[in-house]
């Protein structure tokens, strides 16, 4: 279900904060738009893959958003130091993680912060969820999908 639903949203990229598990989700989601994947704690088999990615969303030659793309980044719903020292150094405005699978849109100081939750198997009580991030010359709108219905999730 959560790949029909990521299909209709028409990515024009789709990013993965680690955790990947199994290496044939990396095959099926770059079916749907291409892949930008950093290796999680249990991505062991995936030695090919970053640890980090710095992305720029530009628009002719305008960069409308810099992306730090890592696997820790949070410590509950805080940054880490080491994640914020990491992504001012590269001029990123968002850090995109994941490894928690806890959903997060969070400010801390000049950073935005968004994990997009986790659409693999469940974690204890936590929703199947994925997370987009839509870039207009205007704004940034991160959201998160339920991967069952393919509605807009937000938090209760």
């Amino acid at each position: 279900m959560a790949a029909k639903h990521l299909r209709l949203q028409a990515p024009d990229v789709i990013l993965h904060a680690g955790d990947i598990g199994d290496l044939s989700v990396l095959d099926e989601l770059s079916s749907i738009a291409p892949l930008l994947a950093v290796r999680g704690n249990i991505d062991v088999r995936a030695p090919d893959l970053p640890d980090l990615l710095t992305i720029d969303v530009v628009s002719g030659d305008a960069c409308l958003l810099r992306i730090l793309l890592l696997h820790i980044a949070v410590d509950g719903p805080r940054l880490r130091a080491d994640a914020g020292r990491l992504a001012r150094a590269r001029d990123a405005s968002l850090v995109v993680c994941g490894h928690s699978h806890i959903p997060l849109i969070v400010g801390d100081r000049d950073l935005s912060v968004f994990n997009p939750g986790s659409v693999g198997p469940r974690r204890f009580r936590l929703p199947i969820l994925f997370g987009t991030i839509d870039v207009t010359p205007s704004a940034v709108r991160l959201a998160h999908f339920d991967a069952d219905t393919g509605r807009i999730w937000k938090p209760s």
